[in-house]
């Protein structure tokens, strides 16, 4: 393997790993900030090690011993030298797991992250920054606020986890559902980080979807009567099932109407039509929002083709939607539905009645689309080019230039 090639795959293999390493870290020595200095010390030293002698047999264990060891010697630097001393001593003593339900070092970061002692917008930012391994800039654009703001955010929420003792564990059975909703809303915030990342090279970014389908699936385990929790697994495999034919083989988007559904995952669509089944059964008189969406992805995983989709059905179920989760996004969504349903001109008047989208790349594009199927090329081009401002991933960039170059 060229050296190029070699670290690559080393890069890969550390962002694959790193946020499982901390979680243990985290773990190890019960503070967030010496964690992520530790495991930031294993990745350098891992991307500098590995292309040049090899990727070890474990790089998970590798990685974990580096960072322990780099934790202990932070430790020992510090002022009251003894009693650090004692402290770096105890990470190498074995310690009994404590005897809780689920034994995942990430599904417990998952609920320190998300105790009901921080504010709503801190548990789901710190998770995103730790968990999902997404810098500050790629949080705060995610969560739509300024990076200053992110940055004194989740300076604010590490220090209450440390000065309030926030445990480090599961909750048990009778706190859980007040926990829920923050902890299904971050772990679908880190799927769509990684079903079109933010920005890079790549448009999926598949260590950060693998990983959320995998908290989901340990949350069904932890909570399998939970129809948000059903719903939200649902919602993840119904979308990670076209991953295969979201791209060509230059990794250039390729978008739902012309993708090879051939290519789609028809054992995980299977699974995740009978989950949004079960969930359907279990909200009778009161809609959940992530079984909602699983509903309307589950339309599109059944179309046989594009052309077959029940945009009807769809559209039924974003009205379903907006009445339990009734945000701008949503009904941007809606409104391409209505434009498949209805024409261009139907979707494009809804797109155009959301005034509260200036700053995300999405409306533009979608009004760009829908102007330039009216034949209105001008318009179409000042949208698409007011999207390319305001930043995606390098694969999104592409493709809308090209739409910009198709207009003559």
């Amino acid at each position: 393997m060229s050296d190029v090639g070699a670290g690559d795959a080393a890069e890969h293999l550390v962002r694959d790993e790193r946020a499982r390493v901390l979680a243990t870290l985290i773990r190890v020595t019960g503070d967030i900030d010496l964690a992520q200095d530790a495991v930031q010390d294993a990745v350098v030293r891992a991307l500098e090690r590995w292309p040049r002698d090899g990727v070890p047999d474990n790089p998970r264990a590798w990685l974990t011993v580096t960072a322990k060891r780099r934790a202990i010697d932070l430790l020992r630097r510090e002022a009251r030298r003894a009693a650090k001393e004692a402290e770096a001593v105890a990470l190498w003593e074995p310690v009994a797991e404590p005897a809780e339900a689920v034994r995942d070092d990430m599904l417990r970061l998952l609920f320190t992250c998300c105790h009901p002692a921080l504010s709503a917008d801190a548990q789901v930012a710190l998770s995103l920054r730790i968990l999902g391994g997404l810098s500050t800039v790629e949080v705060a654009r995610g969560l739509m606020v300024s990076e200053a703001t992110m940055a004194k955010r989740l300076t604010r929420a590490k220090q209450k986890i440390r000065y309030a003792r926030i445990p480090y564990r599961v909750p048990t059975a009778e706190e859980l559902p007040d926990r829920l909703a923050t902890v299904a809303a971050t772990i679908y915030l880190i799927f769509n980080e990684g079903y079109a990342a933010g920005a890079g090279a790549d448009l999926v970014r598949v260590s950060l979807t693998g990983e959320a389908i995998r908290l989901a699936r340990l949350l069904a385990e932890l909570m399998p009567d939970e129809a948000t929790v059903l719903g939200l697994l649902a919602l993840l495999l119904l979308q990670d099932a076209r991953r295969a034919a979201r791209t060509d083989d230059h990794g250039r988007p390729v978008l739902l109407p012309d993708q090879d559904r051939s290519r789609w995952d028809r054992a995980t669509i299977e699974e995740g039509v009978r989950l949004v089944g079960t969930a359907l059964l279990r909200t009778p008189d009161r809609p959940d929002s992530y079984v909602v969406q699983a509903a309307i992805a589950a339309c599109h995983g059944l179309a046989p083709s594009y052309a077959e989709t029940d945009w009807a059905a769809v559209v039924s179920w974003y009205d379903v939607l907006l009445t339990v989760h009734d945000s701008p996004v949503v009904r941007l969504n809606r409104a391409v539905a209505v434009a498949e349903r209805d024409g261009p001109a139907a979707g494009l008047a809804l797109v155009d009645e959301i005034g509260e989208l200036p700053d995300y790349p999405w409306w533009h594009a979608t009004r760009a689309e829908l102007l330039r199927r009216l034949g209105h090329t001008e318009p179409a081009r000042t949208a698409y080019e007011q999207a390319l401002t305001l930043g995606m991933n390098d694969p999104q960039t592409e493709h809308l230039r090209r739409r910009v170059a198709e207009l003559g």
